[in-house]
């Protein structure tokens, strides 16, 4: 582990760590460094403005400072932390404290973190914000102690310019300033007052110095900067850390401009900005009856905004974060890309919050990234619309058309998409195994071809909002073809992923997928993800079929759906003292280890060396289900369970720790947020449509054209 690591680590557990002694100015030794990777995805707060001019976007670290910083889109990491230790020159130790963070505003994604130490003698609170204007992140730092004069405040930045971790030089200006570069882009990081010392080194080797002067330059390699602040009379401090796609120069100006005007009045617009982003949403449900509720309603709606992309607009990302292994790759990803399955979902959530304007632009970024000549859509996406990943999942093809006709979208540009897109579905042949759909190369969990419940609903809702597009546009021939195979694959979606023969119920339940449309045959599978490598296909079940509920493709009541429901809350439920919590899947390896460590590639089968924990968003899918059928009450206890999943700064994760926390530790409580990725805008928007759908008393996603054709809406009663 580097050294600044073990310090900041020792701290946070409240022990203090020596700080190394001075040595001559010069080049850092000890290059080219440790890449050591992004930090831990579970984090407290996105910091990013509402306007177009400042394209960066900092996450904010749980256990201090800011992650990763976004520039230029949201799909390239350029910084890896800037953090704060405090150092005690009577001792000559450095610590950065035990850290709290909290939403200072509840309209807008301003972040207050506090670090205490020193045995309560000193108190360190800073603020983090972006300008508005520009591409800079700012952070309003305080110091107060007791004799102050004892202790010194430092910065360490990691920058990661252009998502290369290993290939940045660094140095520190005559002016006190420190700047970085690589091949495409630079920053500069400067204080208000300036720097009183400043360094620059290799991390894990020579990254340790917080004493004046000590390394001028450093790199290329994988580097670290240093700063002690020069605090004011009042102990105060502000940072600028600017970016340019340009020289060091460029980068530079870039951060004084930010650093010329008070913290305050840049703080005031960064504000009113959400402000007024706030104000032209639908105000927050009725329904939301706790403070806590309220203000993670809010949050939600605030980071679906975030995640948009500020040049290519419409792209929203999955999660500005690199959980686990994905955190280790170069460049990183996936989570920081498009998912067109994602991308549904946060548009959905856009209308129910009242962006329609948001939701629209998604639309129209899907459209511009459909592939040519074929209709499908990339399985993932950098911003730009470049495909990254290269696999075919069936869902993705069909929620773009199931969007459009949800924000009534029937004009002739939007039909021509339309129709690309089903006719890609119903003319699709798999070229190796030679199947057809409703069959997916991938299911929605993306590791998995077969016939999954989960998919056809997305692909028989697909078509028949297709059907409706088509009318409107005086096309009957394709209306009738996409309603015929909507209505063959709506009349056999159980014979296909429905058993009877399964272990797990005499009743019938619904499979995760079929390798051979027949849910009755022991027909095995490899799991994979370190779980079984043969496993009956009947053993494998997961809450996904109540997408057939969500877009009316079977009522909520359908005495199979409600089988299936007890199946999964015996084989995959959660309880915990925060709610009641579900995993994805039989057997799921996408997790930490047992440990706690990262998750990673090549869990050998049969292994289960790494778990899958429980999903909040399933709450949210379940709560949907139990609204359609009437049990308000068990509704709003889902949207409770979620809520009581939040982490600090209100954030949603993509996972709880369940009855399996990492052996041998503590600290890890059933029902909180695992190192997933966190936020996940997937979970923030199912949060959203739950607490309106209590609201409104129906499934508000839900296309009514398809559930006229197969399901009937059941209205609430009350007490549920």
């Amino acid at each position: 582990m580097p050294s600044f690591v073990r310090a900041l680590v020792a701290g946070i557990a409240g022990v203090l760590v020596m700080i190394t002694p001075a040595a001559a100015a010069g080049p850092a030794p000890g290059g080219p460094g440790t890449d050591d990777g992004y930090l831990p995805s579970d984090k407290s707060g996105v910091v990013t403005s509402t306007t177009t001019d400042s394209k960066v976007w900092a996450t904010v670290q749980k256990e201090g400072g800011l992650g990763e910083v976004y520039f230029h889109d949201l799909a390239t990491p350029s910084a890896r932390a800037l953090r704060f230790v405090v150092s005690d020159r009577a001792t000559k130790t450095v610590s950065a404290g035990a850290v709290q963070t909290r939403v200072l505003d509840a309209k807008s994604l301003t972040y207050a973190q506090t670090a205490t130490g020193g045995g309560g003698r000193w108190k360190l609170t800073t603020v983090f914000v972006t300008d508005p204007a520009r591409a800079t992140v700012l952070a309003s730092v305080r110091l107060s102690a007791k004799g102050r004069g004892r202790y010194a405040v430092h910065a360490i930045y990691e920058p990661a310019l252009s998502d290369t971790r290993a290939d940045d030089t660094v140095s520190s200006r005559g002016d006190g300033t420190l700047v970085a570069t690589d091949a495409t882009g630079a920053s500069a990081l400067v204080a208000r007052p300036g720097f009183t010392a400043t360094s620059n080194g290799y991390r894990g080797t020579s990254d340790a110095d917080l004493v004046a002067g000590r390394h001028d330059t450093a790199g290329p390699g994988a580097v670290v900067q240093t700063g002690r602040l020069g605090l004011d009379r009042h102990g105060r401090a502000t940072l600028a850390l600017g970016f340019a796609r340009g020289a060091a120069g460029d980068a530079l100006a870039t951060a004084q401009a930010s650093l010329s005007r008070p913290f305050l009045a840049t703080l005031a617009r960064y504000a009113h900005g959400w402000h007024d982003y706030n104000d032209g949403l639908k105000d927050p449900p009725a329904t939301l009856q706790t403070g806590d509720e309220q203000r993670l309603y809010r949050v939600s709606a605030m980071v679906l905004a975030a995640s948009e992309d500020k040049t290519h607009r419409g792209a929203y990302v999955a999660s500005p974060t690199m959980p686990w292994r994905w955190g280790k790759e170069a460049p990183s990803g996936p989570y920081h890309l498009v998912w067109s399955r994602d991308l549904y979902q946060i548009a959905t959530g856009l209308i129910a919050q009242g962006d329609v304007a948001g939701a629209n632009r998604a639309l129209d970024w899907l459209f511009d990234v459909q592939q040519k000549p074929d209709g499908s859509f990339p399985q993932n996406s950098k911003p730009d619309g470049t495909p990254v990943w290269t696999g075919l999942q069936m869902d993705e093809v069909a929620f773009p058309m199931v969007l459009a006709h949800q924000l009534g979208r029937t004009d002739a540009s939007t039909w021509s998409h339309v129709k690309r897109a089903a006719d890609f579905l119903l003319s699709y042949k798999d070229p190796e195994t030679g199947n057809t759909a409703p069959w997916s190369p991938m299911e929605r969990w993306e590791n998995q071809s077969g016939w999954s419940p989960a998919t056809i609903a997305s692909e028989i809702a697909g078509l028949v909002c297709a059907a409706e597009i088509a009318k409107a546009n005086g096309d009957d021939a394709s209306a009738d073809r996409y309603l015929a195979a909507a209505d063959e694959w709506q009349a056999n979606v159980k014979k296909w992923t429905l058993t009877t023969t399964g272990p797990y119920s005499d009743q019938p339940y619904f499979l995760r997928l079929t390798k051979d449309q027949n849910p009755d045959a022991g027909t095995t599978y490899s799991t994979g993800d370190g779980g079984p490598s043969a496993a009956d296909q009947r053993t494998v079940v997961d809450p996904s079929f109540l997408d057939l509920v969500r877009l009316g493709v079977l009522p909520a009541g359908d005495p199979d759906i409600i089988s299936s429901e007890k199946v999964v809350d015996e084989q995959l439920g959660v309880q915990t003292a925060r709610g009641f919590f579900w995993h994805r899947a039989s057997f799921d390896g996408y997790g930490e280890f047992r440990d706690g460590s990262p998750w990673d590639f090549g869990q050998p089968p049969d292994s289960r060396t790494t778990i899958g924990r429980a999903w909040p968003l399933l709450n949210g899918e379940r709560g949907e289900a139990q609204l359609a059928r009437g049990e308000t009450a068990a509704a709003t206890a889902q949207l409770r369970a979620m809520t009581n999943a939040a982490g600090p700064g209100d954030m949603l994760p993509e996972q709880v720790w369940d009855q399996n926390p990492p052996a041998g530790q503590p600290g890890f409580e059933p029902g909180t947020p695992t190192f997933s990725a966190t936020p996940l805008a997937w979970t923030h928007a199912q949060y959203i449509r739950l607490a309106w759908d209590l609201q409104e008393g129906t499934v508000a996603e839900q296309p009514e054209v398809v559930a006229a054709r197969y399901a009937t809406m059941m209205k609430p009663r009350s007490g549920g």
